[in-house]
């Protein structure tokens, strides 16, 4: 496999990570900041302390800014398949985009070549599994947005990184239920309740069902939420098998 060409920028905000350390988390961010430069400046200064173990610049460019055997801060206040503290199992990745509040746009290829290339490293080298890799609204839908709707997960998971089955029209007398959905929002890995099903609702769109993200429950995205579901069933299922092989 080829390894990704990576430059040292290191940042002083970083801790330990449990002991055994276990590392089978990926997440993806987008950086939110009106330049590159701004975004490295932050993720470097210690009184912000936040950080990342990578981050990926619109031309491509790699920067390590933390060991990964470290625990950098970069999920915040999160929370995946029940667990919290996701920092300490999680390898955090920024990707550089203006994001929603300074002018979302898509991420270019050259910047996506990296990322893909960057992630294949990562999950190979962690045998992180597909139902592990997720963005930041995923695992902070009230909080967060990015990567957002524009990032081409699809693209990732045709790589083996993340998870991104066809999607397909409601079958015939499928019908949206509410209880059902949020059934499957939980199954997937959303730390989601009634009372947060909207944005959570919200993060799930922008992830899988890109064109629209109005936190809805129509027919479409209920009947996304199952295919979505069931392919993490799969992988979740293919996961264990690999350990008890």
């Amino acid at each position: 496999m080829i390894r990704p060409r990576v430059t040292e920028r290191p940042s002083p905000n970083h801790g330990p990570r449990h002991e055994p350390a276990r590392i089978d988390m990926l997440v993806l961010h987008y950086t939110g900041m009106t330049a590159a430069a701004a975004a490295l400046e932050r993720l470097c200064d210690r009184d912000a302390r936040v950080s990342a173990h990578y981050v990926v610049e619109e031309d491509g460019a790699i920067w390590r800014l933390v060991p990964e055997s470290r625990r950098a801060f970069h999920a915040g206040v999160s929370c995946w398949e029940g667990e919290g503290d996701l920092n300490a199992v999680s390898l955090g990745i920024e990707i550089v985009n203006p994001g929603h509040e300074w002018g979302y746009r898509r991420f270019p290829e050259a910047q996506m070549r990296s990322v893909e290339l960057l992630c294949r490293d990562l999950v190979a080298r962690y045998s992180i599994p597909p139902h592990r890799v997720v963005g930041h609204s995923d695992i902070a839908p009230k909080r967060k947005s990015d990567p957002g709707e524009l990032f081409d997960w699809a693209r990732l998971a045709d790589a083996g990184i993340g998870i991104w089955p066809p999607a397909n029209p409601p079958p015939p007398g499928f019908a949206a239920d509410p209880l059902q959905s949020l059934g499957d929002l939980k199954f997937i890995g959303y730390c989601a309740s009634a009372e947060s099903q909207s944005p959570a609702v919200v993060a799930f769109q922008r992830r899988f069902r890109q064109s629209c993200c109005d936190g809805r429950l129509d027919l479409e995205t209920a009947a996304r939420l199952a295919e979505v579901r069931d392919a993490f069933a799969r992988s979740r299922g293919q996961a264990r098998s690999t350990r008890q092989g």
